[in-house]
């Protein structure tokens, strides 16, 4: 069917089908999966194990969104909120997830919105604050280079839910890590300020990588349903490492920032940047705490 703008075709449903995002038809990726707790696994661990890995999409796609209106290009900037929406989609998940297995009965909205700084989980890394498009790229190719390395493995969790969760996300986030390398090979390779930008860029994320591969009691915890992060560190080196070299950029040498008492983002410590990241996200559900949207 033709239409004489993209107004029409973005008004017009005539096919019955459920309509998300501009159009694009979404399919429920937890349809006909089993939600019950599998036998043998301590929902508690778990529960916080998906707050983990749900934390991490929420606060890096938090991030992603204060770029809208702030990309180098609209292609960019539509790319980057298209990104972030994907990670939002994941996190939603997720937490629902944790809050159905941690016998606490909160809901995705009361684990993304009252929750205090010490109870998020997620890595440090995607607190930092958005910087420079280097620094954006380079984080996002760090993030998603390790996060697909997570997830093709969660894929054949135990927990069919996290299993589910896991596979559609694989494909999201291969596409989330190959923008971000062709970016920054772009950059790497290009002007004298780009390839600086890009280095740069890489430089300010690294010490906070070693924090990615740090084995959790909580994964411990669940054999055959989490997945050991350490177990991740050979594939993400070497995903790196290629784009490096097509880059013309170092590979960073940096040491791992410091932590409070042997503890970081898994345990509730967190930058000085993720208090202010949470106001803001946080605020309007405060400010109206029995609003439903």
């Amino acid at each position: 069917m033709s239409f004489d703008n993209a107004y029409q075709a973005l008004a017009a449903a005539d096919d019955g089908e459920s309509r998300w995002a501009f159009g694009t038809g979404f399919d429920d990726p937890l349809s006909g999966v089993d939600t019950s707790l599998p036998e043998g696994v301590d929902g508690a661990a778990l529960g916080a194990y998906c707050l983990m890995l749900g934390d991490d999409a929420l606060i890096a796609a938090q991030r992603l969104t204060e770029l809208v209106t702030r990309a180098p290009e609209l292609e960019d900037e539509l790319a980057l909120a298209n990104i972030a929406l994907d990670l939002l989609g994941q996190a939603r998940l997720l937490l629902s997830r944790a809050g159905q297995v941690d016998a606490t009965g909160r809901d995705e909205d009361q684990l993304a919105c009252f929750r205090d700084e010490r109870e998020f989980r997620n890595v440090r890394l995607v607190e930092l604050p958005t910087g420079h498009f280097g620094q954006t790229i380079a984080r996002l190719l760090v993030f998603s280079a390790w996060r697909l390395a997570l997830l093709r493995r969660l894929a054949e969790s135990r927990d069919p839910v996290l299993a589910a969760i896991a596979a559609k996300g694989v494909n999201e986030v291969t596409y989330h890590r190959d923008y971000a390398a062709q970016w920054l090979v772009r950059l790497g390779d290009g002007t004298e300020l780009s390839h600086e930008r890009a280095q740069h860029g890489l430089d300010e994320v690294w010490p906070l990588v070693g924090e990615l591969f740090d084995t959790h009691a909580v994964e411990r915890a669940l054999p055959g349903t989490a997945v050991p992060a350490a177990e991740l560190r050979e594939e993400f080196d070497e995903v790196i490492a290629q784009v490096c070299a097509a880059a013309a950029l170092a590979v960073p040498q940096a040491s791992p920032r410091a932590r409070v008492g042997g503890r970081g983002g898994r345990d509730g410590v967190h930058t000085e940047h993720l208090g202010y990241l949470l106001a803001e996200m946080q605020s309007l559900a405060r400010a109206h705490p029995e609003a439903t949207w």
